[in-house]
């Protein structure tokens, strides 16, 4: 199985960016970048990312304004955070080549961890996310996989000859064959080793994950000034969005009012009123923001709007653009 598996990635394998290097640097980058990000879309992030910080020392003597503008638009800014924290752990010394080293790095966690020792360093050790977890399931039929299953089990068929290859080869054929509602089974190198393909009925494995509810999230924000210069604030590194420059925000808290969140917020920037401009909406996994924008005139520090800022900040600032039928980057 092993061997069928493995030749079928060296043939089939996609041409990814990541994949012709095996600089720990490089690939630990893709790692962070894929695990919130799909890959057509995480790609292009992390050719700009790598151009733009091309060694970890690049990384780690940078800005962390720097950082957080060019990862603008890829999302969870915790992610770059935690890459520039641990850029700067690394830099002056060689970089941990066993999956315990990696794991020791700020914001490395146990997928990161394994994904980077093994293919950069061919560290014996398996990888387990989403594509591993379904793979491993339906090669099985085990329906629930404790975290615990999923490990030992992809510990004991990971080929120690080339962890390297066989952890992308596992990863591989879950995005691109056994895929969640509609896998490719005829044509997978593997399925006279599949139980949930001999059940006749793969799809039933692993059992669907109870889908976490939406919540939503009511605030006000402000805009201060003009589509060419703002007041923007860098906010707090804990709270709502937090650690990124935008416009002020405050978050409507249980049992206040729009209004109430409003006067809390003209009052901390002493702000006398302020007149509404509209509403947008954004999702972000599990949160649905409804933000009321408004806009007022005050004696605050203005700047060009260059800093890093979140997908819902861009939406806030494209109310202005519509209202002012002005050209908002």
């Amino acid at each position: 199985m092993q061997e069928q598996l493995l030749d079928w990635y060296h043939r089939e394998a996609r041409d990814l960016p990541w994949r012709r290097t095996r600089d720990p640097y490089k690939i630990w980058v893709s790692e962070v970048i894929l695990q919130q990000t799909q890959v057509v879309t995480g790609t292009a992030y992390y050719e700009r990312f790598v151009e733009r910080f091309p060694t970890v020392q690049a990384l780690a003597e940078a800005t962390l304004e720097d950082v957080l503008q060019a990862w603008e638009g890829c999302g969870y800014y915790a992610r770059a955070r935690n890459l520039h924290a641990a850029a700067k752990q690394i830099t002056g010394q060689p970089f941990p080549e066993t999956y315990e080293g990696w794991l020791a790095l700020k914001g490395v966690g146990p997928y990161t961890a394994a994904a980077v020792s093994s293919i950069a360093f061919g560290y014996p050790k398996a990888v387990v996310d989403g594509n591993v977890r379904r793979v491993l399931s339906r090669w099985f039929a085990v329906k629930e996989p404790s975290d615990h299953w999923l490990q030992t089990t992809a510990d004991e068929q990971l080929f120690h000859a080339d962890p390297s290859s066989w952890n992308q080869a596992v990863m591989e054929l879950g995005a691109t064959i056994c895929t969640p509602k509609a896998p490719k089974c005829p044509v997978c190198p593997v399925k006279d080793f599949c139980k949930a393909y001999q059940s006749g009925n793969p799809t039933a494995y692993p059992a669907p994950k109870v889908r976490a509810e939406v919540k939503e999230v009511q605030a006000v924000a402000l805009i201060v000034g003009d589509q060419h210069n703002l007041y923007i604030e860098k906010r707090p590194e804990k709270g709502l969005l937090g650690g990124l420059s935008g416009p002020p925000l405050e978050q409507v808290q249980a049992g206040e009012t729009v209004e109430d969140a409003l006067k809390r917020l003209l009052d901390r920037l002493s702000v006398p009123d302020a007149k509404h401009l509209g509403t947008t909406e954004h999702t972000m996994t599990h949160r649905h923001f409804v933000v009321r924008v408004y806009q007022a005139e005050a004696d605050l520090p203005l700047s060009a709007s260059t800093a890093a800022m979140s997908k819902l900040d861009r939406k806030i600032l494209r109310l202005l653009q519509e209202k002012q039928g002005a050209l908002f980057g």
